[in-house]
């Protein structure tokens, strides 16, 4: 993976940077403003990869990364399970009382809603959590903090007032790896992600979802979403355990195939275990 360009959402230090790099050692980051950029970089080319969070253990999905995907024609290429601590940040000198807020992405805000709530401290959404370390030490504002990685405040000198303020310890978050093309199928257990739509009628969701219990298939998430095209309709995102080379999800993908109103693979691949 020497040299390999792959994609991100953010500035240097962020999170996202640091489950890439954890994966991919050696590869060249390229950070974005926005996830509509990451994508874009991957399907023209600019980066043969990108990382892009999709849910969090404590704040849930990222609901973003799931209608890039269903936009795309960029698959599923892998996934990638990142502890995160988060660490309250300050201009070096800074009194931890004398803050008044602190800006984040508006994720990170949220999975430190209990410790902000403790200190009294108004949360700021910015684009990005390294983003607002950087300019934090840029332009440092008399009351504000950042909230970001310990990396982060190294890169950009600032100083860590608390660290670990998250208010689950279990703090994860779980990314997309996405690519151009569909990798082959390798050895150990995988997963695949597909969005799809049911007919209006009842019992139409429980007729779409018997057909992986009649396959054997176990699903490991289901999220409804709404549809942008069609108010108040809705499509609904789900994971199962196999590759959809296997005889299982086979079945059950060409059952569904034949009773929803719509379905997309958005990817197969090899299912994130024990650190790899």
């Amino acid at each position: 993976m020497e040299d390999m360009r792959i994609a991100f959402q953010g500035t240097e230090g962020a999170y996202s940077e640091e489950a890439l790099l954890k994966t991919f050692p050696g590869a060249t980051p390229l950070g974005f403003p926005t996830f509509h950029q990451v994508f874009a970089a991957v399907e023209g080319g600019e980066a043969e990869l990108g990382v892009v969070p999709v849910e969090n253990t404590t704040a849930g999905s990222i609901n973003q990364t799931y209608d890039l995907l269903l936009e795309s024609d960029l698959h599923v290429v892998g996934e990638i399970v990142h502890r995160v601590e988060h660490c309250l940040l300050a201009p070096k000198g800074t009194d931890l009382r004398s803050l008044k807020a602190v800006k984040s992405h508006p994720q990170a805000l949220a999975q430190c809603d209990g410790f902000l709530a403790r200190m009294g401290l108004t949360p700021i959404p910015v684009f990005d959590t390294a983003g607002a370390a950087k300019a934090l030490a840029e332009a440092p504002e008399p009351g504000v903090g950042a909230i970001a990685s310990r990396r982060a405040a190294e890169l950009y000198g600032l100083e860590v007032l608390a660290e670990n303020i998250e208010d689950y310890p279990h703090n994860y978050t779980r990314f997309f790896i996405i690519g151009r093309q569909e990798p082959p199928k390798g050895e150990g257990p995988h997963k695949t992600s597909i969005v799809f739509a049911v007919r209006h009628r009842p019992g139409g969701l429980l007729e779409a979802l018997s057909v992986f219990a009649e396959a054997g298939v176990n699903l490991t998430k289901l999220e409804s979403r709404p549809r942008r095209d069609k108010p108040f309709s809705y499509l609904f995102y789900l994971d199962l355990e196999g590759h959809v080379e296997d005889p299982g999800p086979a079945q059950a993908l060409l059952a569904l195939l034949r009773r929803a109103a719509f379905l997309k693979v958005l990817g197969s691949y090899p299912a994130y275990r024990n650190g790899t």
